[in-house]
């Protein structure tokens, strides 16, 4: 792709709204992706053909001011690594809105703010964990899958200018591109938007509130830490097969990790896995440990992303 000049190259950083209401299809419901706490992503087709995906913010979403927004969205933009989805520009215009109040019509100025992003294809990693799923992958690739999210997270954590917590990680913020390497997606929101505002907006939005790490969760305290317990679910998950939130009742996840705890034994991976060679079990067993240290309750006993990344890339092997 990259010897022909796509259109997606000479996109503006800044293109008018209507142009993407246009290539999504005046944001079709054909077109959604996904949703997530701040807005819902579109599909995008550009004349030439090419995807790219189109995130609409919600309209109640407390956007930062005109300056701040374009600074924030403008430090996203510089930053690019092959496990981070790429945010390729912005819109920000205000639009006149009719609505109605008491039986009465009145105009309103509304601000419509969208993001623009590379299109990654093969949607996110909730679809691929569940031992269920036809489109589950061989070891293998789950362990490339686990170490490209750890150096992804590792890009936001450490080679910032001050770390980018992200503070939403779950599986369908991770995505896959066509060569399965997974990309965090949806980070960043709390420059945007500011931190509390972000941990309400993500707190409301049902079901995902298990990959929050306890003290963001109830005290709102926020770092990289919190992070990293999300992290340590996510792995289990794709390790299990299984579902961290497979109930409403069970909000940090705690039965999911304890099960966990319980039942990955040297025996159970042996026989989980027993097609694997000695060198694949080894991962899988690394893999299971540093979950568990992830969700430590304690933030301070918890690995950091560093840490991680050496741990799977087989240095200070214990």
């Amino acid at each position: 792709m990259a010897n022909k000049p796509s259109l997606l190259s000479t996109l503006p950083t800044n293109p008018p709204a209507q142009f993407l209401k246009d290539i999504t299809d005046g944001f079709s419901e054909t077109q959604m992706l996904g949703e997530g706490a701040f807005g819902t992503v579109y599909k995008g087709i550009l004349q030439d053909g090419q995807p790219i995906a189109v995130k609409k913010l919600a309209e109640n979403a407390p956007v930062a001011p005109e300056k701040q927004f374009k600074i924030g969205v403008g430090n996203l933009m510089a930053m690019q690594h092959p496990n981070i989805v790429r945010i390729l520009g912005y819109c920000r215009e205000p639009q006149r809105k009719v609505i109605e109040q008491s039986g009465r019509y009145i105009i309103v100025d509304v601000v419509e703010s969208l993001l623009y992003y590379e299109y990654v294809p093969n949607g996110n990693l909730e679809k691929y964990i569940s031992d269920a799923s036809a489109s589950r992958p061989d070891w293998k690739t789950c362990f490339e899958i686990i170490k490209g999210i750890c150096q992804g997270l590792r890009y936001l954590h450490k080679e910032m200018d001050r770390p980018i917590v992200h503070l939403d990680l779950h599986p369908t913020n991770i995505l896959l591109d066509e060569n399965m390497v997974p990309k965090i997606t949806d980070f960043g929101l709390s420059r945007l938007f500011g931190e509390e505002q972000t941990r309400i907006n993500t707190i409301n939005v049902v079901g995902k509130k298990g990959y929050m790490a306890p003290e963001y969760l109830y005290r709102g305290e926020i770092s990289t830490r919190s992070d990293i317990y999300s992290l340590g679910l996510v792995i289990m998950e794709i390790i299990t097969g299984k579902n961290s939130s497979s109930s409403d009742k069970d909000m940090s996840a705690r039965d999911f990790v304890d099960k966990v705890r319980e039942t990955w034994t040297d025996e159970h991976i042996a026989s989980k896995h027993s097609a694997l060679d000695a060198v694949s079990l080894q991962e899988v067993r690394t893999c299971i440990e540093i979950g568990l240290k992830c969700v430590d309750i304690d933030q301070n006993k918890r690995p950091s992303i560093v840490e991680i990344v050496d741990k799977l890339n087989g240095r200070h092997a214990h």
